[in-house]
């Protein structure tokens, strides 16, 4: 039996990576837009090597969901609160976890056996 080992590459989401011309092409929309998207506060790519701008997986990602909105009649307005809510879901579902993780590492075993001991 042969065993194959693959390396996995870990993804920083955040890392900026892609200029505008690439997010575009990635995206399907005019660079002009993207450019109109941030000035309007949607998105906010880094600038690490001066007045560049660099996009993340995560921006891409972004865009990727305010084109589905937009494609499906959602104003721009629409689609900045819906980033908004998105965002805060995500937020207190990651606090939620947080919270059953440290509540399952102070309760113990026992007492989940045995409720009302």
């Amino acid at each position: 039996m042969e065993v194959r080992a693959y390396a996995v590459e870990v993804v920083d989401e955040d890392e900026p990576r892609y200029r505008i011309g690439a997010v575009a092409a990635m995206v399907q929309l005019h660079p002009q837009t993207i450019r109109y998207y941030e000035s309007i506060g949607l998105i906010a790519p880094r600038r690490p090597r001066g007045r560049t701008r660099m996009y993340s997986e995560r921006d891409v990602a972004r865009l990727r969901r305010i084109v589905e909105l937009t494609r499906l009649g959602v104003n721009l307005a629409g689609v900045e609160i819906i980033l908004r809510l998105q965002e805060q879901i995500e937020a207190l579902q990651a606090e939620v976890e947080r919270l059953r993780a440290m509540l399952a590492a102070s309760v113990p075993m026992d007492s989940e056996a045995h409720p009302g001991s």
